[in-house]
This record gives C-alpha cells, structure tokens and sequence, in this order.
C-alpha cells in the first residue's frame, strides 16, 4: 500500500508526524515515530529535538513529494540507511547502498577493543578483511592516525563505496579487491580485524525483512555454516600476523561465539577472551598469536 498524498500543501512538520506516526503504526511497524523523524531530519537537514522546535515550519511541495517518494520506499521495508544513503557509525557518517552491509552500533565495540589494545602505538599495520563500506577501516584511520590501515573485500562494487567513504573522511587506505577465502595475502601485519559474514545459510530465511530482502547475501552469510571465515582465519593469521600481534573478530549469537573460540584454541593462539558488547551480547573474540 502506497503512502497516502497530503493534498495540502505546504503542510506543518508537527502535521506530518501525526499522520505518518499514524500511518506506519498501521502499516505494522514497531516504532512508527522514530520511522519518520528519521526521515524528517534528512529532508530538514536537522537534529530530531529541532523537529519539535521548527513544528510550525511548513514543508514545501518538493518536499513533500520526496517524503512521500521515501515512505512508499520504506513500508516496502527498505532500510532506512539505504533510503537516504547513508548512516552513523562511531559518531560519523558513512555513504551506504545497496551494495554495502549497513553498519550496526554493535560493531563500535570491535574499534572500542582496538583501541584499547593499541592506544597511541605508532606505525602499526592493520588489516580490515570484508571491508564492506570502510566503516571500521575508515574509523580506525581516523582514531589511529599514526597507523598503516589495509582493507580487501571480494566486492569491487562495495571497495568503490569504502573509497568513496576513505575520501570522504580523508584518511589513506591501502584497498585491495581479494577473495580471501581462495587467495593468500602476503603483507606481514600487525593485527588483524574482520566482520565477516557469519549467518549460517540455514537460518537466512528468518531474519527481518530488512536485511534479507535488501542487504547483500554475500555480506551476510558464507553460504555455509557461518564459520568458513573463521577457519581461513586461523589458518592465515599465524603467516601474517606478527608474533604479538592480535586478531580482533566479530561474532555472531547464540551458540555462535562458542564455536568460533573453539576455532582458535589451537596454538599459536593465546589469551582468548569473548568480550560482549553494549547490550551485553558476546560479540568480540579477541586473541594474541605467538
């Protein structure tokens, strides 16, 4: 069903969240009003308290017609970030599309543990594998600015989005196109940090529309187990990760976590620890390589 046209126009900002509050409550949606203010503050270009403060404004039919255009988008349950071709990570904006996973809060605790791993150490190499749109590339560059940041991706269409985003924020990264499942890497690093595409192929059907209908399945799921990525890991790291060096991974839940540190308990790796994220989910694996 179609977003239903405010035939008068202009129409107040303070109007049109009512009516598409109303309007995507029906349409099933579990926050109807965050749904809009997001969409609200694109088009204003503003801040979502500045809403409630500019109630009064009035939206000009150009306006108009883009928000009716995003909605029609958005009941189709398109995500948002991709609408307006964006979204936030670690307090930046990163371009997103249809060929990028799209960023999650959760991830920020990887660059959290990074950090507190590396602090101010100068010149270290690091390798972002399934680099995607650059957003954990991009902000290590930013937060380590003394440190040499590599990234690969087997997607050409997602390296030119990471690119875009490394130019965006104006960092220097080193990208290369690469299947790392196939094709070796032959640059000696530092540490080693991945998200790498972990949902087993079995469990693809029941994620949120959202994800399944639009984000990339290549970003999503190996194809497999959920754990393809993992094994090549752990088999590449020790040949290019430096003695002392660390590796820094993403994981999935449930029984996911277990599984991937079952992976690692192999030598050379040493002090493994799952560390949780925000929501108290184990999200992290961290390990050293002797």
């Amino acid at each position: 069903m179609q977003a239903p046209v405010i035939k008068n126009s202009p129409a107040r900002v303070i109007d049109i969240i009512k009516w598409a509050d109303n309007y995507f409550s029906l349409n099933g949606f579990e926050n109807p009003r965050i749904e809009i203010e997001w969409l609200l503050e694109e088009i204003l270009n503003c801040k979502k308290v500045d809403l409630y403060l500019r109630y009064e404004e009035q939206l000009s039919l150009k306006q108009l017609n883009k928000l009716h255009t995003w909605m029609n988008r958005r009941i189709k349950k398109e995500p948002i970030q991709y609408i307006i071709g964006k979204c936030e990570f670690y307090g930046r904006s990163f371009i997103v599309n249809k060929d990028v996973f799209i960023p999650r809060a959760e991830t920020e605790t990887l660059i959290n543990i990074v950090l507190s791993i590396l602090g101010n150490i100068p010149g270290q190499n690091i390798l972002d594998i399934c680099t995607g749109s650059g957003s954990i590339a991009v902000t290590l560059a930013k937060e380590l600015n003394k440190a040499n940041i590599s990234a690969i991706d087997i997607s050409k269409k997602a390296l030119e989005v990471a690119m875009i985003n490394a130019r965006r924020h104006k960092v220097d990264i080193n990208f290369e196109q690469l299947d790392i499942l196939t094709t070796s890497y032959n640059h000696k690093i530092d540490m080693l940090v991945c998200n790498p595409p972990y949902i087993p192929i079995s469990e693809m059907g029941m994620l949120m529309e959202d994800i399944r209908l639009y984000e990339p399945e290549i970003a999503l799921t190996d194809g497999n187990d959920g754990l393809l990525f993992y094994k090549r890991i752990s088999k590449l790291a020790p040949t290019i990760v430096k003695p002392g060096g660390q590796i820094v991974l993403e994981v999935g839940l449930n029984q996911h976590p277990t599984l991937v540190k079952n992976i690692f308990g192999v030598k050379p790796f040493t002090d493994l620890q799952i560390i949780s994220d925000l929501n108290g989910d184990p999200r992290i694996l961290k390990a050293s390589i002797n």
